[in-house]
């Protein structure tokens, strides 16, 4: 029988909890009194809980495995305003517990395989040759990363295949105001979304949990300059033209519209423009909806870093 306990989502302050937790990382501190203690972080499917040990010693430290199952007795406590465990035990998971690792990360709520398949049906709709070839060459290089790959490390669509639901949801939201307003060339909203974000495959490295971290290269460049670097070499692999290749560029480097947010240079057409807006819009609609998720109706969430540290409210209609 599989061991479920508490999720995290469930857990309310004075309980004792037992659960199952993926443990993310673990730092040893000092106390106020010259005492070591562990600094924790655990998660699951439904989040992630602080968590302290203390009187841990640097051996207790040494042994504990980042990115395994651990089977977890604590206390929940209430610490200026937020939830944290204070672990009494905690023991590695066995070996058949492990082989369910992917149950304990968050992740998109559709599976890679059908976002992939539909990121394709999109670029099948790409009409212009060189355009699709450019995509279509990219994409041919990230497929298999792409399936697990966050969108980022901490921000909007930070899950396993976050990545993929982005560009999905972007791909829907390009669409349909293609449908509403004429004129706008749905070859580039198409392109310029698959691209925008696929060079943070590179500008993160993440296992197939969807964890990640920045890399050199990334902390360094950052994905506008990796990505306009990759579009670059496909570009020339394909022999698409230079205008073209300018175009779908411009789209990469402006998508964050304001240089203190990496963008170099603002939308210069109306393509361009868009592409950042349904970028802010999905990922807007994403930090509302995680911060709102576990909260009942008529209640605020926490502080939200990601909305300038408001306190959003899930609304609540119902009769």
């Amino acid at each position: 029988m599989k061991f479920e306990g508490t999720k995290i989502s469930d857990l309310k302050a004075g309980e004792n909890i037992s659960g199952i937790y993926l443990l993310r990382n673990a730092e040893l501190k000092l106390s106020s009194n010259k005492k070591n203690y562990l600094d924790i972080v655990f998660t699951d499917k439904t989040g992630n809980i602080p968590a302290k040990w203390w009187d841990a010693t640097e051996a207790d430290y040494t042994a504990l495995i980042p990115n395994k199952l651990y089977y977890v007795k604590a206390r929940v406590d209430l610490w200026k305003d937020s939830l944290q465990l204070t672990l009494n035990r905690i023991q590695l998971a066995g070996d058949e517990e492990q082989k369910r690792i992917a149950e304990f990360v968050p992740a998109a709520p559709l599976s890679p395989e059908k976002m992939l398949e539909e990121i394709y049906l999109y670029v099948s709709k790409i009409k212009k040759t060189e355009i699709r070839s450019v995509v279509m060459t990219i994409l041919d290089q990230k497929e298999e990363k792409l399936k697990y790959y966050p969108a980022a490390k901490s921000l909007h669509h930070a899950v396993r295949s976050g990545l993929l639901y982005h560009i999905v949801r972007m791909l829907r939201c390009g669409e349909a105001l293609c449908s509403v307003y004429e004129g706008v060339n749905s070859d580039l909203i198409f392109a310029g979304i698959i691209l925008h974000d696929l060079a943070k495959i590179g500008e993160l490295t993440s296992n197939e949990l969807g964890i990640s971290e920045y890399s050199k290269q990334g902390q360094f460049l950052g994905h506008i300059i990796m990505g306009v670097e990759e579009l670059d070499r496909a570009g020339k692999l394909v022999g698409a033209s230079e205008e073209t290749m300018l175009l779908l560029k411009h789209m990469i480097v402006s998508h964050h519209y304001e240089a203190e947010f990496g963008s170099p240079k603002k939308p210069l057409f109306l393509e361009a423009e868009l592409l950042h807006h349904i970028d802010m819009i999905d990922a807007r609609v994403y930090d509302y909806q995680n911060a709102t998720k576990d909260i009942e109706p008529g209640q605020f969430s926490e502080p939200v870093w990601s909305l300038d540290r408001r306190c959003v409210y899930k609304v609540d209609l119902n009769e």
